[in-house]
């Protein structure tokens, strides 16, 4: 399925590639540059009609070059209008050195601004392109208009947001609203460059999309159902259980048999066709006290979980919820090496000293194993990749599922989903209020559950998160585990 262009995601070095090759094309730069800046002042006044008076605060590039555009719309449409410039805007060049002399509003260096009650402050200082802290200069002009909690429009990015990474360099606006072209930016998606972006519109400014999609990088997207919906199984009317999978999910002790129960109705709810709990002896008589749907085993070690898996009917697996991390752990990890295998919580923590020899057990053949990482997880499961601070949240994972030879989900508010072969999406649908005890074990039984009705692990993983999302919003805040299960539905 071809996405719509708004749908992309394209790095800053791959948007001015686009802008390059747009202007290579004969497009008329400026043109563009144009659309732009009047794009950004017709927001300003439908968004925010009452206002004082408009800030345009302009950068020393092309971003600044669209704020003094903006600048001479609104002061043609009657508003009053003050602007404010970093460096010395008689060193501009291209198109962003006739934008300033086009402008008729005479400006003055952005350290002189000060808020006043009725501001609107148009940030057009830095854009996406940013790739190094923000001078002081600027990053005393953002305290200023947060003291003074003075709306911010921002173009393309809030200043002060990477792009790449949606990390703060230094210190950043939190803009109102955004104002991007074409397509969005990773930043504008992940955090915390999500939050700082407040309500983010995408204006189409005229440059052919297959420009836009020659430079794009279609590896990588918002996690979505178009991404994944094809790969999940289809409805048929010639199906039983035993062709819908069979999904096992192992239990702690006595005490610790909760994660596995939501984890495995989670994967029961998600459309597996059967869900059995394997547990200690000491354990199936707590379960089964709890359980109706769920069938019960006894799989005390390693030797009896090995004799079960003659069965080859059983074809997927979740370890880690509340089992308890050790060496027992990892014997049943390493012996399902050749079976579809959800590894979360526990199961990734015992492989914290030696995490090689979990990759290497599942180093051949298709993608079977999905790693399910929270920030900790992942630093103990790759603590060199974890540590690297010039990789994104995204890259990371990417790094992460390459060596694992896995699909990796980065945990947090802004999931990321990450394939061997370089694929990543990036999760933005899924509530705050999914931060509670047992979420990630609901997460690990849906896909559990996707994956053992024939789902391919990367589709698996990422149409688990998202639909982890969906349950979270349709349980509402004030959520329990016990609640999130309940909410879950296939796609």
């Amino acid at each position: 399925m071809m996405l719509p262009l708004a749908d992309l995601l394209l790095s800053p070095d791959e948007m001015a590639a686009v802008d390059r090759a747009a202007a290579a094309s004969g497009i008329d730069s400026y043109g563009l540059m144009e659309k732009a800046g009047q794009a950004v002042a017709a927001s300003a006044l439908r968004h925010f009609p009452e206002a004082g008076r408009y800030v345009v605060l302009c950068g020393p590039g092309n971003n600044g070059g669209d704020g003094y555009v903006a600048a001479r719309a609104l002061r043609q449409s009657g508003a009053d209008v003050a602007l404010f410039y970093l460096g010395d805007p008689g060193k501009l060049k291209g198109d962003a050195a006739r934008a300033f002399a086009d402008c008729p509003v005479a400006g003055t260096a952005i350290s002189t601004y000060l808020p006043q009650a009725g501001d609107v402050v148009i940030d057009a200082i830095f854009g996406a392109g940013l790739s190094r802290p923000v001078p002081d200069e600027v990053a005393v002009i953002i305290s200023l208009v947060a003291d003074a909690r003075v709306p911010v429009i921002a173009i393309d990015l809030p200043s002060g947001v990477d792009g790449n990474s949606g990390q703060i360099l230094g210190a950043a606006f939190q803009a109102e609203r955004t104002i991007t072209f074409m397509t969005r930016k990773p930043g504008h998606l992940l955090l915390p460059g999500r939050d700082l972006c407040g309500i983010l519109e995408v204006f189409d400014i005229g440059i052919p999309a297959r420009i836009v999609r020659a430079e794009a990088d279609t590896r990588i997207a918002e996690n979505m159902p178009a991404q994944w919906q094809a790969a999940l199984p289809a409805a048929v009317t010639d199906i039983h259980k035993y062709k819908r999978g069979h999904l096992v999910v192992f239990s702690g002790g006595a005490i610790a048999t909760g994660a596995a129960r939501m984890s495995a109705m989670a994967g029961l709810k998600a459309g597996a066709g059967l869900v059995t709990i394997a547990s200690p002896e000491q354990a199936l008589a707590v379960n089964a006290g709890m359980l109706t749907a769920i069938m019960l085993r006894a799989v005390e070690d390693e030797a009896a979980l090995r004799a079960w898996l003659t069965d080859k009917r059983l074809s997927t697996f979740v370890l880690g919820p509340g089992f308890g991390a050790g060496e027992k752990a990892r014997q049943f990890a390493l012996a399902l090496a050749d079976r579809q295998l959800v590894l979360d919580a526990d199961g990734i923590t015992s492989f914290r000293d030696d995490p090689q020899r979990l990759f290497e057990a599942f180093a051949d053949g298709p993608t079977r194993m999905v790693l399910t990482p929270h920030e900790g997880e992942f630093a103990r499961l790759f603590p060199d990749i974890a540590a690297d601070s010039t990789l994104s949240k995204v890259a990371k994972a990417r790094a992460a599922a390459a060596r694992a030879h896995a699909a990796v989900i980065y945990k947090g508010a802004d999931s990321v989903i990450a394939a061997p072969d370089g694929r990543a999406l990036i999760n933005a649908n899924a509530p705050s209020w999914l931060a509670t005890a047992g979420s990630g074990d609901v997460l690990a039984g849906i896909i559990g559950g996707l994956l053992a009705q024939g789902t391919p692990a990367f589709e698996a993983a990422a149409a688990g998160v998202w639909l982890h999302g969906e349950a979270g919003q349709r349980a509402g805040k004030g959520l329990t585990a016990e609640d999130l299960v309940s909410h879950v539905a296939p796609f």
